[in-house]
């Protein structure tokens, strides 16, 4: 894995706690203990211009936006910042900063370079894998009734930097089907997974991801002209679900779609030999798969509501 790819794997991971992570302060976490410590009597002006006191009721909870205002601010210029350039992207007094990447450095989420610089440490990772094996826990059940439903292979997966990372599956009741390793990271451009979450951006921002990712060949079938996959997505939009028709391996077909309202881009899929998956099932699949979307935004919400 690339260094770069990493780095905005974690900043996605550590964005899908943040709500947690926030809660968890406003009761005394040891994050927000340690930060409302490093940081008390501060005043700063974060980036939405506007200043705040440090020393009031949400104190904890304050502390903690900054610090992953940070982390934010590190990922999204590559990882690795100046105590200045820090303070540039945030907007934060530098001696403010200093105190919350001390604490930071001291948990583990930040390091520090011999140059000085900082970076997103690995740290972050634990709580990428924590946050991705909940989604897939919340998904198991929901995957399973779409297997009972069509009886193809049902998967889960995330956008994790410049990839798809699949984070559940239930497998399929034929004896011969598909199966993807939960973990296993796989290209954008020629999944339909991958599609679903890139249906789910902006044309530029689809651009940006599969520029760092490139687009190779992996079959006879995969696009690797960006224009044509550029139209393959905004067809994905219009009629809610997306198609890989053996562009990521030759025989296997997939269909996706987004599942909107997720921490992170999220996708669920059927995945299934090609001389299976004939238009007749892909018709069926695609309302089927819709009404899982919904059914897992529907617990998320809910989730986020006892949470935060």
């Amino acid at each position: 894995m690339g260094k770069r790819t990493l780095l905005e794997g974690l900043s996605s991971a550590y964005r899908a706690w943040r709500n947690r992570m926030l809660h968890s302060a406003s009761r005394n976490s040891k994050l927000g203990n340690n930060l409302i410590g490093a940081q008390r009597k501060v005043n700063f002006v974060p980036r939405n211009g506007k200043g705040v006191a440090e020393d009031d009721a949400g104190g904890g909870v304050q502390s903690v936006e900054r610090a992953f205002e940070i982390l934010e601010v590190i990922a999204e210029h590559g990882g690795e910042l100046s105590l200045s350039e820090i303070a540039a992207g945030t907007q934060m007094p530098a001696a403010s900063i200093h105190r919350l990447i001390r604490t930071l450095v001291t948990l583990g989420y930040v390091r520090q370079e011999p140059s000085r610089r900082y970076g997103l440490a690995v740290g972050l990772i634990r709580l990428g894998d924590g946050a991705a094996k909940r989604l897939g826990t919340w998904a198991r059940p929901v995957l399973a009734g779409l297997v009972e439903k069509i009886g193809e292979t049902a998967n889960l997966a995330i956008l994790e930097g410049s990839h798809a990372l699949y984070v559940a599956q239930a497998p399929g009741r034929h004896s011969m089907r598909m199966f993807t390793e939960v973990g296993a990271r796989v290209h954008l451009h020629s999944t339909a997974v991958g599609k679903a979450l890139l249906a789910q951006l902006t044309d530029d921002e689809a651009s940006k991801i599969l520029e760092l990712a490139g687009m190779p060949a992996l079959t006879d079938h995969t696009i690797t002209d960006p224009n044509v996959l550029q139209h393959d997505l905004a067809v994905t939009r219009a009629r809610g679900y997306a198609v890989d028709e053996g562009e990521q391996e030759t025989g296997v077909s997939c269909v996706a779609v987004p599942v909107p309202g997720a921490p992170v881009l999220t996708a669920i899929s059927f995945s299934a030999p090609t001389p299976r998956l004939t238009p007749d099932i892909i018709r069926r699949a695609a309302p089927a798969l819709l009404e899982a979307a919904e059914t897992l935004t529907a617990r998320l919400t809910a989730e986020r509501a006892v949470t935060g």
